[in-house]
């Protein structure tokens, strides 16, 4: 999987309103908060948005808010907002994927990484981000990849 600036951008915005439910952030401030570029923010935060994510709101005041409680928005449905599904093979659906001769296992692979994928990302909300509470499956699969380091490093 390839994590896309968008991707980046958006769950690290999403992260900065988390942490402040409730109270608007202009585009500004998680720019700021999170140095993204302010211009690619206002694109990722109208995704966010089209996606009812967030929403924004309008006044002195104003910027944006996370639409749903941060336990209840996963970072699978903040990066399916930005950038689509979280690993697609050439946008051939997995469930029917074959493949002929040597390479005839290869679909359950491919079936393999995505559902890894949607362990982590489905499970870990903005929320356990914001407070840096990561559930378990991650914190176990962050320290198999420290390890993993320390061996071939």
């Amino acid at each position: 999987m390839r994590i896309s600036a968008r991707t980046d951008y958006a769950v690290r915005a999403m992260a900065e309103l988390a942490a402040v439910p409730g109270t608007p952030l202009t585009a500004e401030q998680l720019s700021a908060r999170q140095d993204i570029p302010v211009r690619f923010l206002f694109e990722v935060l109208r995704d966010l948005r089209l996606a009812h994510l967030v929403r924004s709101v309008r006044g002195p005041r104003g910027g944006y808010v996370l639409a749903d409680a941060a336990e209840k928005i996963s970072l699978a449905s903040v990066i399916r907002a930005v950038d689509g599904p979280l690993a697609k093979v050439r946008d051939l659906s997995l469930s029917s994927l074959q493949y002929p001769g040597a390479a005839a296992a290869l679909p359950d692979v491919w079936r393999a990484v995505r559902a890894s994928l949607r362990q982590v990302l489905e499970t870990t909300t903005c929320a356990d981000l914001a407070q840096g509470e990561l559930p378990d499956i991650v914190r176990h699969r962050a320290q198999e990849y420290s390890a993993q380091g320390r061996r071939l490093g």
